[in-house]
């Protein structure tokens, strides 16, 4: 051997695989690593914006002819060196390989098992976790899973490690992201095999959303074997309580998915935790979980699961007989004694507006439109939103995925759902972020004779497939503008200060003098998401607006006016608030929260003070 390529052999870079397996071994007691261990640093050639222009189909053009080589080793060595030379990264090769057809799939296998366990480089360990993730067998579960440990390719592994492992790749999601403690305490028992401690963390879990999220109670079920434990510990209340709460987070659309959706015991834990359901102490707490796991079940995405005929609404049955036994009403009707703290007599007035909203609904089925408006539990609190049920089912579930249906205020209150001779789009759920960043969902509304018909559906979801084509929906006039006019003017799903707010925007809309004359443009009105007993009005202050003068690019101001509750009924307070509108600049008594410290001292107002 030269001396150089003695030095080359020497200095020769350990391949990802065995450095995370190196790592992982030193850990002590088999724990796995908090927030994963990152990549060893490796310079990546810099790329000519040609290069990043067409980086997709100069990643496929290099990766199609080693798919069919039937010599794995001498493949695998050369596309990475080819990938390297081009600078081509890891994303790059992901999204190559989302298009290209493996006509060989064994040789393709044998590639991308050759990849994982011998590259050092990132492009080259994508494009083998892309192969595992189609191509995958049960021996590849220990290479994945502990590549996985790599938090630069966590994500690629635990989607190749979930359909042959689920529990492992729940188990490397949960070390590599979730910094909870408690929940890395459940970690820690399930990575050392001691299945008595790890059910106990699971009973003490935390029960804030932000420590468990959709996303983590899906990953929980998962690692912890969910379905099994409650098969197993019929007796333990504590872990049937705790299954029926991570069931109802998984519902939760605040990670913008249904992860209830992507959870495959979900119908199995769904049966155990209702077929138990009596079991649990009729207490305000379980009342209100359980009755949001009902109202999913009605109209939310648990809808949507794989159901036997039938069975569904057999839990339904159960459910509702349970919580309207005289037990259980009485927990959600304050007894023995009415809740003090805000979040439970937010509850139980919750539970007494949403009580029968799950359990029946005439003229639903057939091939019937109802609109409904949902709003979660307030112990986990969203935003209210408006669900579009068609013969009984649910129709965003399936059909986007990334955000819920749009809020009543735009959907109900503005009258857009109406049909007129004129087609109109109509926009039913947009992505948490914005329509131009991930998406919306929208359809086209006409009128037609005696019909309504719903057609031209216009999905804007980028990065997503497989979802399945929308029909034209044709429903009978007269019906339709019933059900229309009848979800319009239901508002026994809003609370107090949920209504003030939509009385006040009606005020607003129908006279908006009141905020121009005093240069003041409204942005929206609604509850404050951390209080939502809190009214807030949120308008913008355009200097030369009421005198249509307004200098398109001079300074400008947001401001909030929040109106606390109190005892007045919605009605007054809104009266109320549009009378002192009506009377006194409203800059006076609300405050800034928004535009810059520079327009603020311009326009002679405080900046406010972070923190």
């Amino acid at each position: 051997m030269s001396a150089p390529d003695e030095r080359e052999a020497l200095t020769a870079r350990p391949s990802l695989y065995a450095y995370a397996l190196r790592l992982s071994r030193a850990e002590p007691d088999g724990r796995l690593p908090e927030h994963g261990y990152p990549s060893p640093e490796r310079p990546l050639r810099p790329l000519s914006p040609n290069d990043r222009r067409n980086a997709r189909r100069i990643a496929a053009d290099t990766i199609t002819p080693f798919l069919t080589d039937p010599d794995a080793v001498r493949a695998a060595g050369e596309v990475e060196r080819r990938l390297d030379e081009l600078g081509v990264r890891d994303h790059h090769v992901r999204w190559a390989l989302t298009d290209l057809p493996l006509e060989n799939e064994a040789t393709a296998r044998a590639l991308g098992r050759r990849l994982t366990r011998t590259c050092t480089g990132g492009a080259a360990m994508s494009l083998g976790l892309g192969l595992l993730d189609r191509l995958g067998e049960p021996e590849d579960i220990p290479y994945l899973r502990t590549i996985g440990l790599l938090r630069d390719f966590t994500g690629y592994a635990v989607r190749a490690l979930e359909p042959l492992d689920r529990p492992a790749a729940a188990l490397v999601r949960l070390a590599v992201r979730v910094r909870d403690r408690d929940v890395r305490a459940l970690v820690d028992a399930l990575a050392a095999g001691d299945g008595d401690t790890a059910r106990a963390r699971l009973v003490t879990l935390p029960r804030h959303p932000r420590a468990v999220g959709p996303e983590t109670a899906r990953r929980i079920a998962e690692a912890v074997r969910l379905a099994d434990v409650l098969r197993e510990d019929r007796a333990n209340a504590g872990v049937l309580a705790k299954a029926a709460w991570l069931l109802n987070r998984m519902a939760s659309r605040r990670d913008q998915r249904p992860e209830i959706l992507l959870y495959e015991d979900a119908v199995t834990v769904y049966e155990a935790v209702v077929a138990r359901a009596s079991d649990l102490p009729p207490t305000l707490d379980q009342h209100a979980i359980l009755l949001a796991l009902a109202l999913d079940l009605h109209s939310g995405p648990s809808h949507v699961l794989s159901w036997p005929p039938g069975r569904r609404e057999a839990l339904l049955t159960d459910l509702e007989s349970l919580l309207h036994s005289p037990a259980w009403a009485g927990a959600a009707d304050g007894e023995p004694a009415e809740p003090v703290e805000p979040v439970d007599r937010r509850r139980a007035d919750w539970i007494r507006r949403t009580a029968r909203q799950p359990f029946g609904h005439p003229g639903a089925g057939g091939t019937g439109l109802r609109v409904e408006v949902a709003v979660r539990d307030p112990a986990d609190p969203d935003v209210a939103e408006t669900r579009i049920l068609v013969g009984g089912r649910p129709v965003l579930p399936e059909a986007f995925d990334l955000g819920p249906g749009n809020a009543p205020e735009e959907l109900l209150d503005s009258g857009r759902l109406r049909a007129t001779s004129e087609p109109r789009e109509v926009q039913l759920a947009e992505a948490y972020c914005t329509e131009g960043c991930c998406g919306a969902l929208s359809v086209t509304v006409r009128r037609e004779g005696d019909q309504v018909v719903w057609r031209d559906w216009r999905r804007t979801q980028a990065g997503r497939r497989g979802q399945p084509q929308l029909p034209a929906y044709r429903f009978d006039g007269a019906a339709y503008d019933t059900e229309i006019s009848r979800a319009e003017n239901d508002h026994s799903w809003a609370w107090p200060a949920k209504m003030t707010a939509r009385l006040l925007t009606a005020g607003l809309r129908d006279r908006p003098e009141l905020l121009t004359r005093w240069d003041c443009r409204p942005a929206w009105v609604s509850t404050d998401h951390r209080d939502p007993d809190t009214t807030v009005l949120s308008f913008t202050f355009l200097p030369g607006l009421a005198e249509g003068r307004k200098d398109r690019d001079g300074p400008w101001l947001q401001f909030h006016w929040e109106l606390p509750a109190d005892d007045a009924p919605p009605e007054a307070r809104a009266a109320a608030a549009l009378a002192r509108l009506e009377a006194t600049d409203p800059k006076t008594f609300a405050r800034v929260s928004g535009g810059s410290r520079e327009h603020a001292r311009e326009l002679g107002f405080p900046w406010p003070e972070s923190g």
